[in-house]
């Protein structure tokens, strides 16, 4: 069970102290969470500003703020698993609302079993936000490598006077002959050829 060895840091925004002892209790039963809580938005706002967290549970009402704009702004971001408590009466508007955005949404009492099966949904959430994560590290990382082959192979073109094609060859052959990649290749060639200054 991988996922049960992994960690979780939780954000809890909610004025209601008995709900907050109740929900508290729920994640200590769930032992990999990491809990913080926050009474209004703008506390929230700030504590957000200081760390990321991997889930973010909003208990509406809130003395400052109805809590939807900051559950949306959450989700939008890709950094929080997000679930909004509202009262049953204005579950179906609410819902509406805020799931575009990715919002999970409960209604107001909820059993204790529902509100640890939202737990599991947040997990997943979050496990797929990870991979998400990753995959645009990942592009970032390969548009930055195609970025720097293309600079080394224009020097090569204008240092050498090869075609596009033969800088290109040349760039792979000689990674392939010191075995290293063409990121650093490029990285080498650069720092050889280019002649701006730093």
């Amino acid at each position: 069970m991988q996922l049960k060895e992994r960690r979780y840091s939780v954000l809890i925004v909610s004025s209601q102290p008995k709900f907050n002892q109740a929900l508290t209790e729920l994640i200590t039963d769930r032992r990999n969470y990491e809990c913080e809580l926050e009474t209004s938005v703008s506390g929230a706002k700030r504590r957000l500003l200081e760390r990321s967290f991997d889930m973010l549970i909003i208990n509406v009402p809130l003395p400052d703020d109805d809590g939807i704009t900051l559950a949306i702004d959450r989700s939008a971001g890709m950094a929080s698993a997000v679930l909004l408590l509202v009262k049953s009466e204005y579950y179906h508007d609410v819902f509406d609302r805020v799931c575009p955005h990715g919002v999970y949404t409960l209604p107001k009492p909820s059993p204790k079993q529902m509100v640890s099966q939202a737990f599991d949904w947040l997990e997943s959430a979050r496990e797929r936000l990870r991979r998400l994560e990753k995959k645009s590290i990942s592009l970032e990382d390969k548009m930055q490598e195609i970025r720097l082959v293309n600079r080394a192979k224009w020097l090569l073109i204008s240092e050498k006077g090869m075609s596009e094609n033969d800088a290109h060859r040349y760039i792979e052959k000689l990674a392939m002959d010191k075995c290293i990649t063409k990121r650093e290749t490029a990285q080498q060639l650069i720092s050889q050829y280019d002649k701006t200054p730093q």
